[in-house]
């Protein structure tokens, strides 16, 4: 028998305060409809302005958006602004839809929707185990249990829920364990032999793959084209040489893979703001690592 509180809708109405930047938290619930007369239609609501995302568990929906027309299966989500031209539904010939759905304000988190969405469109496939879904379950949870009692938790839990959103939306794979074993098996390979001269050709060799079937593979999955990727981690070992050694620069480029150190100062001042020198002359904090975006 299912448990009753598997289930369930929660709202949440705190008073907003224009000078307290706060995420607006709406309602976050866990439904299963079995009955064709549940229908939304965006351009009829009068909760807005609202964020709506919305998570297929079992069974499967239906959402319109304009005049393009999507199924909602397991594993499927749909991201929509209400107001907004669209309808989303449980078909006639489907027996049932449970999902998630959450519920939030637009204020703050806009301008990180509009790029979640730009990203992986407004119809998307995503792991039950992946980050954001984990996110919402928990945000539903808490609801349930009363541990979202006032606007500062709410805000918090919208708040990590779009950014776990923005990341998977900016790197979908970044798991290594979703990794290709060839993938794997050149970040080690690189990871292993930084200093030495590592070409793409090379890498892909090592791999088994194409040149071409390569390069496009480890760009999708680490978020970085392989060179990218050994500039990385020839820039990290270079900061933790300048900040334990008293080797001159162009010592510490040749350690790290550079037979140049003019073009070692190019890429450290590319990804750290820095050249060596002004880094090394500590004119920021002592850094013991620096840790880099894609």
């Amino acid at each position: 028998m299912t448990n009753a509180t598997e289930y369930g809708t929660y709202g949440f109405r705190f008073a907003e305060s224009p000078e307290l930047p706060l995420c607006g938290l709406f309602a976050v619930g866990r439904e299963r409809e079995a009955c064709a007369s549940y229908r939304w239609d965006g351009l009829t609501r009068e909760d807005g302005p609202l964020l709506l995302f919305q998570y297929t568990l079992a069974g499967e929906g239906a959402v319109e958006i304009g005049e393009r027309k999507e199924a909602v299966g397991a594993g499927r989500a749909f991201l929509v602004d209400i107001p907004g031209d669209h309808r989303y539904y449980l078909p006639a010939d489907k027996p049932e839809w449970a999902f998630y759905f959450l519920l939030f304000r637009p204020r703050l988190v806009m301008p990180a929707w509009e790029a979640i969405k730009a990203k992986l469109g407004d119809v998307v496939d995503l792991p039950a185990g992946s980050a954001p879904i984990r996110q919402l379950r928990a945000i539903f949870e808490d609801a349930r249990d009363g541990k979202i009692a006032d606007p500062y938790s709410a805000s918090s839990h919208v708040y990590q829920f779009v950014m776990a959103l923005a990341r998977f939306a900016s790197s979908p794979d970044r798991g290594q364990e979703a990794w290709p074993a060839a993938v794997r098996s050149a970040v080690r390979y690189i990871d292993t032999n930084y200093a030495g001269m590592i070409g793409q050709a090379q890498l892909a060799a090592e791999s088994g793959l194409s040149k071409y079937h390569f390069l496009r593979t480890f760009s999708r999955y680490v978020g970085l084209t392989p060179i990218d990727y050994v500039n990385r981690v020839r820039i990290e070992r270079s900061i933790e040489l300048l900040g334990r050694s008293d080797c001159n620069i162009e010592a510490i480029a040749s350690a790290v893979g550079y037979s140049s150190g003019s073009y070692f100062i190019k890429v450290f001042r590319k990804l750290t703001g820095q050249t060596p020198g002004q880094f090394r002359e500590g004119r920021q904090l002592p850094y013991s690592r620096l840790f880099f975006d894609t």
